[in-house]
């Protein structure tokens, strides 16, 4: 895309271990607009939050990233320091984590926390900062924002923190927002507040979102775009409906097949339909396509070679035979 505030070329994240080399995320790519929300989906172990980290270089020392491109709004971020690394973070790029009562510091009230935050990247009065900490509370729909600022974080509930989180990392108002995981300790209820108020900051202020989840109805309800990853890799890339309607990796169709909706079993339910089997261990990573243990499709030739990625318009799909009649 030729307004893309995030352009991503052959992303590889490999980790030193006691057992070698372990590559997280395997040539990934991917792209997004201003205004856009691209879903990342995949089981716990498929690379999505080693993704984000990479892009905000928060990973640990043992790790190594490598990538033909990581631009963001104009800066590839392989080139900057870690001084302008950390003025990117939190100011024009913002993440949110999937536990809030971690995030967040124990020893510090939450109104301290986003004033601290405001401070780094925008500067300002005493009182300025304290007004405008109080007014993201109130934006996030905390009750009683006053009170609740001299809050530590062991105070508030498990939706309250997350709404924290989400006013610390609107504070300085973000060109792309990561969210990983936003809302996977939260009941449903307040998981679908807490969405809907991100989806409404996004149209007040055209932000791009990285929504990163295990959950592809969140990522169907709620994303322009849909990226499917399986070992480290991209099995499947598209427009949300086509992806969701259509699917070509067979990955995507157990994801899809696995939604209690999508079952046609009734109500009493003796096993939800899964896809068998576990994400490999990376570091003895299966010969030929990474999903040919668990595949329902494979053929000989899956289990000698890595497949090649299909392209058709919008679409692509790592598979030697892809389902569907996309390609």
């Amino acid at each position: 895309m030729s307004d893309s505030i995030l352009q991503i070329k052959n992303l590889t994240v490999e980790f030193s271990t006691r057992r070698g080399a372990l590559k997280a995320v395997d040539n990934l790519s991917f792209s997004i607009a201003s205004g856009e929300v691209l879903g990342i989906v995949g089981e716990s172990g498929s690379g999505k939050s080693v993704t984000s980290l990479a892009i905000m270089g928060l990973l640990p020392n043992n790790s190594k990233v490598t990538a033909e491109k990581i631009n963001f709004n104009g800066n590839n971020l392989l080139n900057l320091s870690e001084t302008d690394k950390q003025k990117l973070r939190g100011g024009d790029m913002a993440m949110i984590f999937q536990d809030p009562m971690t995030s967040l510091n124990p020893s510090y009230t939450v109104g301290f926390q986003i004033v601290e935050a405001l401070k780094i990247h925008q500067g300002g009065s005493k009182k300025h900062l304290h007004d405008r900490a109080v007014e993201l509370l109130s934006h996030v729909g905390i009750p009683d924002p006053q009170v609740r600022i001299k809050s530590y974080p062991h105070q508030l509930s498990g939706g309250m923190s997350q709404r924290v989180m989400i006013a610390m990392a609107i504070a300085c108002k973000p060109k792309l927002l990561i969210l990983d995981e936003p809302t996977t300790a939260l009941d449903v209820t307040i998981q679908n507040q807490i969405l809907r108020l991100l989806f409404e900051l996004k149209k007040e202020t055209n932000m791009a979102m990285l929504l990163i989840t295990h959950d592809i109805a969140v990522v169907a309800e709620n994303s322009d775009r849909i990226l499917v990853m399986y070992a480290g890799q991209c099995v499947e890339y598209g427009n949300t409906g086509e992806v969701i309607e259509e699917p070509t990796h067979p990955y995507s169709e157990g994801l899809l097949a696995s939604l209690p909706s999508n079952y046609e079993g009734g109500a009493f339910l003796e096993e939800l339909p899964t896809i068998k089997g576990v994400v490999p261990d990376l570091s003895n990573r299966p010969e030929g396509c990474q999903l040919n243990p668990r595949c329902p499709y494979v053929e000989p030739r899956c289990l000698q070679a890595e497949p090649k990625t299909v392209r058709s318009s919008n679409r692509l799909s790592k598979c030697i035979k892809p389902l569907g009649n996309v390609f």
